[in-house]
C-alpha cells in the first residue's frame, strides 16, 4: 500500500472512530477539523522512518479508542434493519412422483 493510501485509510477511519463516540454530527464537526490539524501538521515528512512512527503511534490510539459498540448504518450488515422485509424467494413446485 501506497503512503498516500496509507494515509487516506487511517483518515477515514480517524474521522469514522470520532463519529461512533459523538453524539451529535455538529459536535463531530469540531472533532473532524482537529482531526484533519494533525494530519495538516505532519503532511510533509519524508523520512520513512518517522513515516512509519506516525503511522504505528496513530493506530495505536485508533486501537486505545475503538468504541465499544461502533455505530452501524440500519440497512448495512449488523444493523438494525438489515435483510428486514426480503423478498419471498421464487421456489419451484415439487415434481410430480408417479407409482
Amino acid at each position: 500500500m501506497s503512503t498516500k493510501q496509507a494515509v487516506s485509510s487511517l483518515y477515514r477511519r480517524s474521522l469514522k472512530l470520532a463519529l461512533d463516540w459523538s453524539v451529535h454530527r455538529y459536535l463531530w464537526r469540531g472533532q473532524a477539523m482537529y482531526i484533519r490539524s494533525l494530519f495538516e501538521a505532519n503532511k510533509n515528512v519524508k523520512d520513512p522512518r518517522q513515516q512509519r512512527a506516525l503511522f504505528q503511534e496513530a493506530e495505536d490510539l485508533l486501537e486505545k479508542w475503538k468504541h465499544p459498540d461502533p455505530y452501524h448504518a440500519p440497512t448495512a450488515p449488523g444493523g438494525s434493519k438489515f435483510e428486514r422485509n426480503l423478498p419471498a424467494p421464487i421456489l419451484d413446485p415439487p415434481p410430480h412422483i408417479t407409482m
